[in-house]
């Protein structure tokens, strides 16, 4: 059997920068053939960096879309915009630093260039909106930055991105070194997930230790679903905070809408979600919501009181309540960002939760157990007829599923699927995972 195709070596990483509004997420998204950058035509839309894989020609680099660079504007989300965008300069192998062709060299694309100088980086100057082939002698002005020939670009409409994309592989591979490491097959992809405010990106800086994300305490700092990779031991962990989910689909308007399809996706593609309650607050009803968001999209669930530093709630006053309303009975625990308390406890707590999620029940021990649910409660019965479990299997992980055959669907009443549901959850220690069971006859 031959082996399976093993995917490209990543060969370094891009950073993409410029001014607000000249296209960078536009670009993004061309390069990297996805809709993974919210585009918007407000400036300012992009605030944290967000990595992507690109792939061109069989071969493979990380691209990192950052926030838009404004040196003048002083407001402290502003600067924390041009500090990330700065790490990611200082990260880079190669630099693509995109400016507005349209509008010619600005003040602040001045100021980004004095940047670029001081890092020393290896830089392309992309002369976007460049959208006619015979606009292209708009791109001759960018040659007084001294930063090297400017490249006609259209990330609207992808004029120049191949030629472009061949351009980043000959820098890369000029420099004769490797990239980041792929992740590892066990990296447990982890959702923070919550409503507005509650403390996401604060939890994510915490966990990695410095300001990966930027904390604001202006609602909806976050727009995208930004990726943290976090090794401990020999565990990889993959934050990824998400935009605030609101709770009423007439509060979604233009950016948020789109930022909430980006935390959506994020919980769908997670193995386990961290759902975020400010215990300050109390448990609200859309904190229920939220978390069963996660249990939709298949997550482990782990419910987290965030802020317990500043708070008077008890742990006794919220417990009864998740458990009752929350159908995966997810384990909960209190954390603050801010001294640190809870934070280690939560990353063994998702590991936990990630192992029950991607782990096998043996079949013997299955059936032992749906024996004993037999025995314990008599099974439904309709016009004569009793429901028979004969045996069952798990036939899917990460997250489990399992197959229980029976002389006939038609006579599982919800109450009883519940029921069976919910004890194979305490025997099998799988609370807080999403369980599925599918009663099917035997053929």
């Amino acid at each position: 059997m031959s082996e399976p195709d093993q995917p490209a070596p990543q060969l370094g990483t891009v950073a993409i920068v410029g001014f607000p509004n000249v296209g960078k997420s536009t670009l993004v998204n061309r390069l990297s053939g996805t809709r993974a950058a919210v585009v918007h035509e407000q400036p300012g839309v992009t605030r944290d960096r967000k990595e992507l894989v690109c792939e061109w020609n069989g071969k493979r680099f990380l691209l990192v879309d950052t926030g838009g660079v404004d040196i003048a504007d002083r407001t402290p989300i502003t600067r924390s915009i041009a500090g990330q965008a700065r790490e990611a300069v200082a990260d880079a192998d190669l630099v693509l630093f995109v400016l507005d062709a349209q509008t010619g060299i600005t003040p602040g694309d001045e100021e980004v260039a004095q940047i670029l100088r001081l890092s020393r980086k290896p830089v392309l100057v992309l002369a976007n909106k460049i959208d006619d082939p015979h606009q292209e002698a708009l791109a001759l002005e960018l040659h007084r930055l001294g930063l090297g020939d400017p490249i006609p670009i259209s990330g609207l409409h992808g004029h120049g991105a191949g030629d472009l994309l061949d351009e980043i592989l000959v820098h890369l591979e000029a420099r004769g070194g490797a990239g980041r490491a792929d992740l590892p097959e066990d990296a447990i992809r982890v959702a923070i997930l919550g409503r507005p405010n509650v403390g996401k990106s604060s939890l994510v800086n915490a966990l990695v230790g410095r300001e990966r994300v930027i904390v604001s305490e202006i609602p909806g700092t976050t727009r995208d679903a930004i990726d943290t990779v976090l090794v401990r031991g020999e565990r990889t962990f993959v934050l990824v905070d998400t935009a605030g989910l609101r709770r009423k689909r007439r509060h979604r308007q233009g950016i948020e809408y789109y930022s909430e399809l980006r935390a959506l996706e994020a919980a769908e593609r997670a193995d386990v979600a961290v759902v975020l309650i400010d215990s300050s607050q109390g448990v609200v009803e859309h904190d229920l919501a939220v978390a069963d968001v996660a249990r939709k999209a298949d997550c482990s669930t782990l419910v987290v009181l965030s802020k317990w530093d500043v708070t008077e709630v008890r742990i006794e006053d919220v417990r009864g309540r998740l458990r009752r309303r929350l159908r995966q009975r997810p384990p909960f625990l209190a954390v603050s960002a801010h001294t640190g308390r809870g934070l280690e406890r939560l990353l063994d707590t998702v590991v936990d939760l990630f192992d029950r999620h991607t782990a096998r029940i043996p079949t013997p021990e299955l059936n032992r157990a749906l024996d004993e649910l037999r025995a314990r409660r008599q099974p439904p019965a309709r016009n004569g007829r009793r429901l028979n479990m004969l045996y069952g299997a798990q036939i899917h992980a990460r997250p489990p599923r399992f197959r229980v055959f029976v002389n006939d669907p038609g006579l599982v009443t919800r109450d009883y699927g519940y029921w069976v549901e919910n004890e194979l959850l305490e025997r099998f220690g799988l609370d807080g995972v999403p369980v599925s069971i599918d009663f099917v006859r035997r053929a």
